[in-house]
């Protein structure tokens, strides 16, 4: 695995992957960004959630339990002072529809966790790493 981070204009970056495909990363004006993009750590945060997400539809699709919609929110809480390294990471899955079995979204989520996500894997050892479920909740 391999991408190229270019240098595009004040704080904004272009990471690109194989196939021509890529991601902007910028920061706050404040910081001589132009905030017109998900920040580094933003970035981090997105690809926790995308990784366990990804994981687990795939399951629950092998189970046939598959949600009407489903949302992740990944929180992240840093250190004040630099580097504002991650200290703990909270995963929220939420998940609507009818009919849906909860053991088996347990088991979906669960199995993501502890077995199937790397950077669920690699983050949780640097920082806490909790999840949630919420069915149905509004």
């Amino acid at each position: 695995m391999k991408v190229n981070i270019k240098w595009m204009d004040k704080m904004l970056f272009k990471s690109e992957g194989k196939r021509n495909r890529y991601a902007l990363m910028d920061t706050v004006e404040k910081v001589g960004g132009q905030d017109s993009s998900l920040t580094p750590k933003e970035m981090i945060l997105t690809g926790l959630g995308g990784c366990t997400g990804m994981d687990t539809i795939s399951i629950l699709k092998k189970m046939r339990n598959m949600p009407d919609r489903f949302e992740i929110e990944v929180e992240a809480e840093t250190e004040k002072e630099f580097p504002k390294e991650f200290k703990s990471f909270k995963i929220i899955y939420k998940f609507w529809g009818e009919d849906l079995d909860n053991e088996k979204i347990e088991k979906a989520v669960n199995l993501s966790q502890d077995k199937y996500c790397g950077v669920s894997e690699t983050l949780g050892k640097a920082a806490d790493l909790d999840f949630e479920i919420k069915i149905n909740e509004e």
